[in-house]
C-alpha cells in the first residue's frame, strides 16, 4: 500500500463529502479522486519514469493540493519548494534536483524564470484535467525506503540539504495523526500556514479519513477567524507566533472557536505561560508533537488532556507508534531516566538520508538512530521534555544555560509579547546571555526592571546581561524566530560601541 492510495480508498468510501474547500471553490472526494488521477497522466506523460522529482513552488491553494496529490499518485517524488524563498536559492534547489517538471502559481512562476524545464502552471490545471478527464495513471510499486518526498531544510552556502523522506515515514504519520489525534470523517481541518512546510503532513491524514480541509483565504487573522466562526473548523496546526496574533486581535473571542476540539502547535517551542494563556483562550483543546523534516511532525503526541495536567505543560509528550525516543551522551551512550543529553529518534519516521550528502547524513544517523541536535529528557513517565538546541546552549561561567528556560521567566512579565534569549562572546564569562524582546502593543517597561523580574525567578547565572528590545522579531516564512539574525545583529552593535 502507497501514502496515496489512503486517498482513493477514501474517495470509494466517502464519495460526496467535502474534500478541499477555500471561499470560493469546493470540491469533493469523487471530484479530488478524478482531479488527481488526471494530473497524475498528465506528469506521466511529462515523464513516464517513476521516481523522478517533481517540484512545487506555490502558496496554499487547491490547485497546490491536487497537485502534490497528483505527483504521489504518479509514482514521483515531491520536492515542495518555499515560495517565500530567492530566486538564487530555487535554483540551487533545482540544479541539485533537476526535476522533470514543476508546478507553479503565479508566485512560484515569477520565481522560476525560463522554461528550461518542463513548467506546468496552475492556471492551466483546469484545462489539462478537462483534456485528461476519466484517464487513470500508471500505478508504480513503491518500497518501503523508496523515497516518496525531499525537503530542503536551512543553509545558503554549499550543496542544499534535501531530507529525503520515505514512504515508511509517510505510512507512520497518517497512522499516527489518525490514530493520536482521533480524525474522522466529521473534522473540518483549518489550513493557515504553509502546506509545503509542517502543515504539508496533516493532509493525507484528514483525507484519509474523509474529513475536510479548509483553506483560508489568506494569512490574515480575520481570514482564519472566519474558517472557525464561520466555516465550523474543528482542528488545527499553528506555529505560536500565529496562535499569539489571533488572541491578540480585537475580533477574537472564545465564541468564535465553538467547534474547535483541537489546537496543535509545533515548529517552535511555547512557554508554558503561553500555553496556560492559550488554553484560557481557546479552551482545553491545545496540543502539540515533537518532530524534525528528518523525522516528520510526530515523533512525539501530546494531547490536549495531558497538556491541562500542570506537570505536562512543558512536556513534547510520548513518543508515538512505530517510533523509538532514546537521550544519549556526547559518546553515544543511552542514558537513563531523567538525565539531560541529546534526544535521538529510531524507527519508521527517519530519513533515508540527506541527497547527495552522504558525509552529512552519517554524522546525522548513527547505528540507526537519528541525532537531532536538541536537548532533553525523558521522565518517568515517558515524557519527553525538550530543553534547546545544542548549538544554541548557553555556557556562561562554566555554567549551562538553556535558552527556553530564560524565554519562559521573560515572557511571564506583563509587558512582554515574545523574547529569543542567544549567547554572546564574552572575555569573562566565555558566553554572556543576551534576550530579544517584543513587547505587547502599548507596553513599556525598563532593561533594569525586566532583568530584575528574570533574576528573581532564575538566579543570577541565567539573568540577560544585555536586553535588546524589537518592535517586531525578525522571522522566517514559517513564523520561527530567526535567532540566527538576532545573535548578529547585537554582535555588530557591540563590536561598534
Amino acid at each position: 500500500m502507497q501514502p496515496i492510495d489512503f486517498v482513493y480508498r477514501a474517495a470509494r468510501l466517502h464519495p460526496n463529502n467535502v474534500a478541499v474547500e477555500s471561499p470560493t471553490v469546493r470540491i469533493s472526494y469523487a471530484q479530488l479522486d478524478s482531479a488527481v488521477k488526471a494530473m497524475a497522466c498528465v506528469l506521466q506523460e511529462a515523464s513516464p519514469q517513476p521516481g523522478t522529482h517533481v517540484a512545487m513552488c506555490a502558496g496554499n491553494s487547491v490547485e497546490y493540493i491536487v497537485g502534490m496529490l497528483a505527483i504521489m499518485a504518479a509514482g514521483k517524488v515531491w520536492v515542495p519548494l518555499n515560495y517565500r524563498s530567492t530566486v538564487p536559492e530555487l535554483q540551487r534547489i533545482l540544479d541539485v534536483i533537476k526535476p522533470t517538471s514543476i508546478l507553479v502559481d503565479e508566485t512560484g512562476d515569477a520565481l522560476i524564470p525560463g522554461n528550461a524545464q518542463h513548467k506546468i502552471r496552475f492556471s492551466d490545471f483546469s484545462a489539462l484535467i478537462g483534456s485528461h478527464d476519466g484517464c487513470c495513471p500508471v500505478s508504480h510499486a513503491r518500497g518501503r525506503d523508496d523515497t516518496q518526498a525531499i525537503k530542503f531544510t536551512g543553509g545558503t552556502t554549499g550543496l542544499p540539504k534535501g531530507v529525503m523522506q520515505p514512504c515508511r515515514a509517510w505510512m507512520a504519520g497518517i497512522v499516527n495523526q489518525i490514530g493520536g489525534w482521533n480524525i474522522t470523517s466529521r473534522d473540518k481541518f483549518v489550513i493557515c500556514a504553509p502546506i509545503s512546510h509542517g502543515t504539508g503532513t496533516y493532509v493525507l491524514p484528514l483525507l484519509a479519513q474523509g474529513a475536510s480541509l479548509l483553506l483560508c483565504a489568506s494569512g490574515a487573522a480575520e481570514d482564519i477567524l472566519d474558517a472557525f466562526s464561520n466555516r465550523q473548523g474543528t482542528m488545527t496546526f499553528m506555529p505560536p507566533t500565529l496562535i499569539y496574533k489571533l488572541m491578540a486581535h480585537p475580533e477574537a473571542t472564545r465564541d468564535r472557536f465553538q467547534q474547535l476540539r483541537l489546537l496543535i502547535y509545533g515548529g517552535a517551542p511555547m512557554p508554558v505561560e503561553k500555553i496556560e494563556m492559550a488554553q484560557e483562550f481557546f479552551g482545553p483543546v491545545v496540543a502539540t508533537t515533537y518532530g524534525q523534516t528528518e523525522a516528520p511532525q510526530i515523533a512525539t503526541l501530546l494531547r490536549p488532556e495531558d497538556m491541562m495536567d500542570p506537570a505536562c505543560r512543558a512536556s513534547a509528550g510520548r513518543a508515538t507508534w512505530f517510533t523509538d525516543i532514546a537521550i544519549v551522551s556526547p559518546e553515544g551512550e543511552i542514558l537513563p531516566t531523567g538525565q539531560t543529553g541529546e534526544i535521538t529518534i529510531q524507527g519508521d519516521l527517519v530519513m533515508t538520508g540527506y541527497w547527495k550528502l552522504p558525509d552529512k547524513t552519517a554524522a546525522t544517523i548513527k547505528a540507526g538512530r537519528l541525532h537531532t541536535g536538541d536537548v532533553g529528557y525523558i521522565d518517568e513517565r515517558g515524557f519527553l521534555y525538550i530543553k534547546d538546541r545544542l548549538r544554541d546552549v548557553i555556557i556562561t561561567g562554566g555554567f549551562n544555560v538553556y535558552p527556553i528556560d530564560v524565554e519562559g521567566a521573560l515572557s511571564r512579565h506583563p509587558a512582554v509579547h515574545e523574547a529569543s534569549v542567544f549567547g554572546l562572546p564574552d572575555e569573562k564569562w566565555g558566553e554572556a546571555v543576551n534576550a530579544a524582546v517584543q513587547l505587547k502593543p502599548g507596553a513599556s517597561v525598563e532593561e533594569g526592571a525586566l532583568k530584575a523580574f528574570v533574576r528573581e525567578r532564575l538566579g543570577p547565572v541565567q539573568t540577560p546581561k544585555k536586553i535588546h528590545f524589537y518592535e517586531s522579531l525578525p522571522r522566517s516564512p514559517v513564523g520561527k524566530v530567526l535567532k540566527g539574525t538576532l545573535r548578529d545583529t547585537a554582535l555588530e552593535h557591540t563590536i561598534h560601541q
